[in-house]
């Protein structure tokens, strides 16, 4: 928290202090972690070549520890004001680096379709792509289906990377199955979300060129 003299800004009154937020606080901290996570989660997964399940179990752990920060990080960002440019940016990064290393691994050790990791993919690559094509307009948030969608990823990718057999395989067919069509399902809603927000944004811009063109 610093103040700046209200002689230095040549006024009489008060100056109101400037939050400056610290690169280094704990949202961020945790960000980074689960960016370093990506690599040793590879390894582990595919060490002594991808179906021992002693090595795959300390692979599940990795990931269970960055789907946990991922629920902390944003969180402490927004209740103690700790948002930042790099969090911003890092902090969708490393959502999709995790998730997308364990699908590709996934994929590549033929435990998972690879339909299923291109449709999750390009729903997760695309609708990053467009919240930076209408962020001039507005921000879409979150939504309470995008939230689910992420649960069930982690649910069923985490149950894929564990080893395991008989009724438990079934089950986490029947939970991939959900993630995908809550991929589906919630990329359609904010593909709508995108494109009225953009309509929005350009017609009040629109009306604003109008409204300076009679003055």
């Amino acid at each position: 928290m610093t103040g700046v003299p209200a002689a230095a800004t040549g006024g009489s009154g008060p100056v109101a202090a400037v939050h400056q937020v610290s690169l280094w606080n704990i949202a961020n901290i945790l960000t980074m972690a689960r960016l370093f996570l990506v690599p040793g989660f590879v390894m582990l997964l595919l060490h002594n070549g991808g179906y021992d399940p002693v090595w795959r179990s300390f692979a599940w752990a990795a990931f269970a520890v960055a789907m946990i920060t991922d629920l902390f990080d944003g969180h402490l960002a927004r209740r103690y004001n700790l948002v930042t440019d790099f969090g911003k940016i890092a902090d969708p990064i490393a959502d999709k680096a995790i998730m997308g290393a364990a699908l590709v691994c996934l994929s590549a050790l033929s435990d998972l379709p690879w339909w299923v990791t291109g449709v999750i993919l390009f729903r997760e690559i695309g609708i990053t792509l467009m919240r930076f094509w209408v962020i001039r307009h507005g921000v879409i948030p979150a939504s309470r289906g995008g939230k689910m969608k992420t649960l069930a990823q982690g649910t069923a990718v985490g149950m894929y990377v564990l080893a395991l057999t008989g009724p438990l395989a079934t089950l986490r067919f029947w939970m991939m199955a959900v993630a995908v069509a809550l991929t589906v399902l919630t990329g359609l809603d904010y593909v709508k979300q995108a494109v009225t927000l953009r309509r929005a944004g350009l017609a009040a811009q629109r009306e604003r060129a109008d409204a300076d063109s009679v003055r």
